[in-house]
């Protein structure tokens, strides 16, 4: 305090200023009438929120909730706003000012909030162009989307679009945006295809449908290709394929076995107890000495109800994996030490109905037991996994631990100058791998060869070779790596048996070496061909 205080009969006496500044009370002084005068008036509160949190410009109904109080108890009579608006017109920053007065006559501090209005969400706009306006049959039409949106196109969906067309006449293409928030625009024009042929529609796939993409063909002439007579060498490599029961109707342990080295596991599963579970893979050391656990490449999807997309996403992360190297990690294991590893698997809750799929090459220098384990998406993995039971093989999929699963495949012969055919996955020139369900303690085979990793070797592919995947089995949905890589089987979808093929690569003018990586996407049906095909001459 400036002054001092001090005590004079029975009163304690305070400097006058101190009192103030301490309770922060205004005051004057009248010199004249030496008398300090002190404003005593105790000011109410005002307070409000807005709903809701996201406002746009021209659309959102704003609502205005208020506080307001006196410490005095006295009635709130009259308030004031400023900035206040119940829908406002323009986008941008708002000031909202809000006081109230008490019956004393007092007002309130304005109390101020900051709002953002958002501009609204615009339709997206449909928009492209092709590179003329008129074309020859088998010319190929190149198209150039130049659709936009204010937030981002969630789905394109085309209709009539084509690489070429093969009648004469006009032809209309049209194009849907639809963006994050449902709002869709179509746009279309219209070309014309003359009465003059470039290529005919044979010659125009073999040269011209992109890679990624398919065409159809007249499947029964495979059967009469000359098949490539190839050789094969197995890498040392465990394959640990959990995949049954694929369905799985109870909580459990799905798949156990106890490996070491090189190990590539397969994991394809669907959720069936009518309620959210997770899956887990639980390493445990069962060494007295310390165990690393390495982990290579990984590729994991899901959750979806669609096994034919989680096995075909699987496989791209996969690979993907294989290229840049983003999954490579180490585990340490104590002796009689239990860690998750492959956790990807348990990041998201499974909901009924909804599948998984994993592929994951990893390396342990000792011998360690995995369990995979299905079980409440709320209990916890390493208090329950070694007291679940093992649920039995569905008599249907497959399960097994299967011995030097990289399959080797080495040609040094020219392919592609007359049509030929390599058949994967088929049981006879590509045999099944034998193993043993842990589980059951009994032989197996590894139907389809799911989970084996083909690395396939063609040293002199004869120019002007169109290479392609054509599914003999059923439909097929999955991704290659052709000499480094990636090419999806097919882009927008499944590939059918056996009338079309998805173009996987094509050579040049000159003999070259290709290396194609393959793995059989879970959800997906064999055999397959590799097809080598020559192509027509281009048209100068």
């Amino acid at each position: 305090m400036k002054g001092t205080s001090y005590q004079e009969k029975n009163t304690f006496m305070v400097p006058l200023t101190a009192i103030t500044q301490a309770l922060n009370i205004p005051y004057e002084a009248d010199n004249v009438g030496k008398r300090v005068i002190m404003n005593l008036v105790i000011k109410p509160t005002a307070k409000f929120s807005v709903e809701p949190k996201v406002i746009y410009a021209g659309e959102t109904m704003v609502t205005y909730k208020t506080e307001a109080s006196s410490s005095q108890g006295l009635e709130i009579v009259d308030e004031k706003w400023e900035g206040r608006e119940e829908v406002f017109a323009a986008p941008g920053e708002y000031i909202i000012s809000y006081s109230v007065q008490d019956a004393s006559g007092a007002w309130s501090d304005p109390y101020t909030q900051t709002i953002q209005v958002l501009q609204p969400n615009l339709p997206p706009v449909a928009m492209f162009t092709t590179d003329k306006t008129e074309y020859k049959m088998g010319e190929f039409i190149t198209y150039t989307d130049q659709s936009t949106d204010d937030g981002g196109i969630k789905t394109v969906q085309w209709e009539n679009k084509a690489f070429a067309f093969f009648a004469p006449g006009p032809q209309t293409i049209k194009l849907t945006v639809t963006d994050n928030k449902g709002l869709s625009s179509t746009y279309e024009t219209t070309i014309n295809i003359t009465n003059d042929t470039l290529y005919s529609k044979d010659d125009f796939n073999k040269l011209f449908i992109p890679e990624g993409e398919k065409f159809e063909f007249n499947g029964t002439e495979v059967s009469s290709r000359a098949k490539i007579n190839y050789t094969y060498t197995d890498e040392p490599s465990t394959l640990i394929r959990s995949n049954s029961p694929e369905t799985v109707n109870s909580e459990g342990v799905v798949y156990r076995e106890t490996a070491e080295g090189n190990m590539r596991f397969m994991i394809h599963h669907v959720n069936n107890l009518n309620k959210n579970v997770k899956m887990y893979v639980v390493a445990t050391n069962t060494n007295a000495s310390l165990a690393t656990l390495r982990t290579d490449n990984l590729g994991f999807a899901g959750p979806s109800p669609i096994a034919t997309a989680a096995g075909k996403k699987s496989v791209l992360y996969y690979f993907e994996s294989m290229l840049d190297g983003s999954k490579q990690s180490t585990t340490t294991l104590q002796p009689g030490e239990s860690k998750l590893v492959m956790t990807e698997l348990s990041k998201v809750k499974m909901k009924q109905g909804d599948v998984i799929s994993l592929f994951s090459d990893m390396h342990s220098d000792y011998p360690i037991q995995f369990d995979v384990i299905m079980i409440d998406e709320n209990s916890d993995p390493l208090t329950v996994w070694d007291e679940l039971p093992l649920l039995d093989w569905d008599g249907i999929h497959n399960r097994g631990t299967y011995p030097n699963s990289t399959r080797v495949i080495q040609y040094s012969d020219q392919v592609g100058g007359t049509p030929q055919k390599l058949t994967l996955g088929d049981n006879s020139d590509d045999p099944n791998l034998d193993g043993m369900d842990p589980m059951y303690n009994e032989t197996v085979s590894n139907a389809g060869n799911f989970g084996v990793l083909y690395k396939i070797q063609l040293e002199r592919v004869a120019p002007n070779t169109l290479i392609s995947f054509n599914p003999r089995g059923g439909k097929y949905s999955g991704y290659a790596s052709v000499n480094g890589k990636i090419v999806p089987i097919y882009s927008n979808g499944q590939v059918k048996a056996p009338d079309e093929q998805a173009v996987l690569y094509r050579t040049g003018d000159y003999e070259q070496k290709v290396e194609i990586m393959l793995t059989a996407a879970p959800g997906s049906n064999l055999p397959f061909n590799l097809l080598f095909t020559p192509m027509p001459n281009k048209l100068n």
